[in-house]
């Protein structure tokens, strides 16, 4: 085993510039915020912010950033608070920087998704080359179980429940939700520091994803959202986000009713908004 993860490291070296340079910034130990009631936030490291439930005769871990380092790093901080095993891994949906490390964690992990997540950890790059998690010894770390509306899981007594509301980010993103505490882990299905990233490559749809959020908001009464690249949001925030983004669908609408070029209406927009308004722009013109 020694070897075959030693082999991938290396694999995963490789890639990782590509997911780097989306972080920007040097990373951060990775640290626990403890949000709830044996709920914390796992953030820092490289890789997105996931999460973590600590219970009694075990652990509930959401996400797994993307390096060996940041893993351990993790584990670490785990150990400092229970010595009991990592039970279950939830992966929100299937980006590198959330589900790479994976293949750092032990086999007896078991790892859960939604069922369109787990098909698209073998779909190609978005430069088309084949997945890495096609190699038969990554296979203990790809999801194991899936589901496909609603699933739950239970680490002693605490129910913890697994949504999938729609196509947005990916075709595959879930919301792992503590009812008791009214915590959603989402993913990377709001981005605030950003415009909203949707990857069309891998079946994302910017209409769907707000049709998503709007189911999630109705379904659920949390009260703390957290995401994958930002801190914790409140349901005000959320629907912010969804306001926002049916704005900038409505005016890309706009310019593609009077015939605007890709390249003309780009300059319409900020420098930053130009991947979301070419995704909006290419699902406006496909429906045509």
């Amino acid at each position: 085993m020694k070897i075959v993860r030693r082999s991938f490291c290396s694999l995963l070296a490789a890639l990782l510039p590509v997911f780097v340079i989306a972080q920007q910034n040097t990373a951060t130990p990775v640290a626990l915020n403890k949000i709830g009631d044996n709920i914390y936030e796992v953030k820092g490291g490289r890789g997105a912010n996931g999460g973590a439930f600590i219970g009694k005769s075990g652990v509930l871990l959401i996400d797994s950033k993307m390096d060996k380092q940041s893993v351990d790093q993790t584990l670490t901080e785990i150990r400092k608070l229970t010595d009991k095993p990592i039970r279950f891994l939830v992966n929100t949906h299937s980006d590198g920087d959330h589900v790479f490390g994976n293949r750092f964690l032990p086999e007896s992990v078991v790892f859960v998704a939604h069922e369109n997540c787990r098909k698209e950890f073998f779909h190609p790059g978005r430069n088309g080359e084949p997945s890495s998690w096609n190699a038969p010894e990554l296979a203990p770390y790809i999801p194991s179980v899936t589901f496909n509306d609603k699933m739950d899981l239970y680490i002693d007594d605490k129910k913890v429940e697994l949504w999938y509301f729609g196509i947005g980010h990916t075709t595959g993103d879930i919301v792992v939700y503590f009812p008791d505490d009214r915590i959603a882990f989402m993913g990377d299905q709001v981005f605030m520091e950003r415009p909203q990233l949707i990857h069309s490559y891998k079946g994302g749809n910017s209409f769907e994803h707000v049709k998503t959020l709007e189911k999630m908001l109705a379904t659920l009464d949390a009260e703390i959202f957290c995401s994958g690249h930002s801190d914790a949001l409140g349901r005000d925030m959320v629907q912010a986000h969804i306001n926002k983004t049916k704005d900038l669908q409505s005016r890309v609408d706009g310019f593609v009713k009077k015939n605007y070029s890709l390249e003309n209406l780009k300059k319409e927009f900020n420098e930053d908004q130009a991947g979301l308004v070419e995704t909006v722009y290419n699902e406006l013109t496909a429906a045509k």
